[in-house]
């Protein structure tokens, strides 16, 4: 008699947690849109994210002022260079619109597809931008200055095939 009690305690016991557990496990939906309705990013790391870019932004200036200093630039060229500058700024609008995980869930995949293809677009649009903006910098470059630039420009950007672009020519 004292076994069948000890087992049946046992059983008792067991069910208690199991559904202790289930029940826990139904109230984490109601817990669920909270954390829905505020994306973190790519894998929930919202703030490591904005990091990134903060560093990236730091590095960039970094390698600008690198350039810069490089090229030697004459007191007629820097207008030139301000201007390039400008006209190659990362777009912080374009970067944000890319990032709401939020409105991307919510589409349905022809609207996903048409909404990539606008941004494929806009994309063209900046770098057919900053192309121009290169042009007219690199024309007033002297051909010292220019071969310093072409140097600097070369790659090294990336994390992609030993520091190459996806995409870009392999040397080697």
């Amino acid at each position: 008699m004292r076994t069948l009690r000890k087992h049946v305690l046992i059983a008792l016991t067991i069910l208690g947690m199991g559904s202790a557990a289930v029940l826990a496990q139904a109230q984490t939906p109601t817990q669920a849109p909270t954390q829905a309705a505020a994306p973190e990013g790519r894998h929930g790391h919202a703030a490591q994210q904005q990091e990134r870019m903060a560093q990236w932004g730091e590095h960039a200036a970094k390698r600008q002022a690198k350039l810069h200093d490089a090229l030697k630039l004459s007191a007629a060229q820097e207008p030139a260079w301000t201007a390039f500058q400008a006209a190659i700024k990362p777009d912080a609008a374009a970067m944000a619109m890319q990032g709401d995980r939020a409105v991307w869930a919510s589409m349905s995949a022809p609207a996903r597809m048409e909404k990539m293809i606008d941004m494929a677009k806009q994309h063209t649009a900046r770098m057919e931008s900053h192309l121009a903006a290169l042009n007219t910098f690199y024309a007033v470059l002297t051909p010292a200055q220019k071969q310093v630039f072409d140097a600097q420009a070369k790659g090294g950007r990336g994390h992609h095939r030993d520091g190459h672009m996806k995409g870009a020519p392999h040397a080697g």
